[in-house]
């Protein structure tokens, strides 16, 4: 037999082997049902080609026309990779699950100028002290400076000793509280996300060693302290009992924040005091009022970013206690706070140049309150650390309108 005729046949067979497999893979293709093994298949051919699909699907299919290339392609598109999950080699459905993971959790901070300067072992101890996070310093800084501002003299600059004294006595007492807070929480802190890298939760720093620094940080403050005049010292030493007592509030209270809002607003009792010897309670107790319902804001959203971790430990706070009515209560504490400094300036018979910068004042603190994703911890983080922009704008409202008195 000649060549041509050879190969003539060989492709008759071929095409009746295939035309013998194509209604068994077009039975599985309209099938709902997993396909069945090829051993139940009589016919050689059948199984031979649905071994064939099963083991080795093609990378380049033949041409179009081909009708075994059309099955094969159908068979792993529809049947091997069902429509109901993602192709393996795509990234879309990764991309998304990650994203959902990263909602809420709160980006790597950059590398502070504590972890560029500092030498290792002096690191743990300015992390505790928060030295590479100044805006809790600036939030209890805040108040002291309003009202040392307040009690200067018409028409004169607030006294510039007293404002560098307040502003390092901040740095020391926000520094202590926060030496406090993570030696009595270092068995709660190593439970919740972000603050589990704390020196003393992650066991950088012993409790002995704690207590050592916090010994150093008082003495310090002391310093500071007996600068002042009598009646202010008593005054000063009088909010250690609230510095000490503030981190066991959580475990009793779902108002902690109202307690830290006394702890951290104390200085506008002192700065008054350290400039007149005494308390005017028409001007310093609207003052001091307002910055409790500030704390109660800014402290509620910040708490906002461990609500999920304080239900696991048990530890109570406003957030918990508020939960979807937040923004209503904050709403309120924020229009309480813009009032009291709006009655104390008054009685403190501030100049026009006040009331410009305190609605200005009152605008950032609504717009924040507005906007705030109390579910996504990184805008509640950034939200809180806002507050610093609050606090100057009123210091630079009682500074011009004391200037215009």
């Amino acid at each position: 037999m000649a060549p041509s005729a050879l190969l003539r046949a060989a492709a008759l067979r071929r095409r009746a082997r295939i035309a013998a497999a194509l209604p068994a893979i077009s039975s599985l293709i309209h099938s709902s049902t997993p396909p069945p093994s090829p051993s139940t298949y009589p016919n050689p051919a059948a199984r031979c080609h649905l071994i064939t699909l099963s083991r080795r699907p093609c990378q380049h299919p033949p041409s179009p026309t081909s009708a075994s290339a059309a099955a094969s392609s159908y068979y792993v598109n529809k049947i091997l990779l069902p429509t109901s999950f993602s192709h393996p080699l795509s990234t879309s459905s990764r991309s998304k699950d990650t994203d959902t993971d990263k909602k809420g959790i709160l980006p790597p901070p950059p590398v502070s100028w504590v972890e560029r300067l500092l030498p290792e072992a002096a690191r743990p101890y300015a992390m505790l002290a928060r030295l590479d996070k100044p805006i809790g310093t600036w939030l209890l800084a805040w108040p002291c400076m309003w009202s040392i501002t307040i009690a200067a003299m018409p028409g004169e600059l607030p006294d510039l000793k007293m404002l560098a004294l307040f502003g390092c006595g901040a740095v020391l007492l926000r520094g202590a509280g926060c030496t406090v807070n993570d030696l009595l929480d270092r068995h709660i802190d190593n439970k919740v996300e972000r603050t589990k890298s704390r020196p003393f939760a992650s066991g950088v720093l012993t409790p002995s060693q704690g207590v050592c620094f916090l010994g150093c940080q008082l003495l310090l403050g002391l310093g500071i302290l007996l600068q002042l005049n009598n009646f202010s010292r008593v005054l000063g030493a009088s909010s250690l009992l609230l510095v000490f007592s503030y981190p066991l509030m959580k475990r009793f209270t779902f108002w902690p924040q109202a307690y830290l809002g006394l702890t951290f607003n104390w200085g506008a009792l002192l700065g008054w005091a350290a400039i007149k010897e005494s308390l005017d309670p028409a001007v310093i107790l609207p003052l001091y009022t307002a910055g409790i319902c500030w704390t109660l804001v800014y402290d509620t959203i910040y708490a906002h970013q461990d609500k999920e971790d304080d239900l696991k430990v048990g530890v109570k706070s406003t957030a918990l206690r508020f939960g979807d009515s937040t923004k209503q209560w904050i709403s309120a504490f924020g229009a309480a706070s813009i009032g009291g400094l709006a009655l104390s300036g008054y009685n403190a018979e501030l100049g026009w140049p006040y009331y410009p910068l305190l609605t200005a004042a009152a605008a950032q603190l609504a717009w924040k309150i507005s906007i705030v994703d109390l579910s996504d911890r990184a805008d509640c983080n950034r939200k809180f650390v806002s507050n610093k922009w609050f606090g100057a704008l009123v210091f630079s409202g009682i500074l011009f309108g004391r200037l215009a008195s």
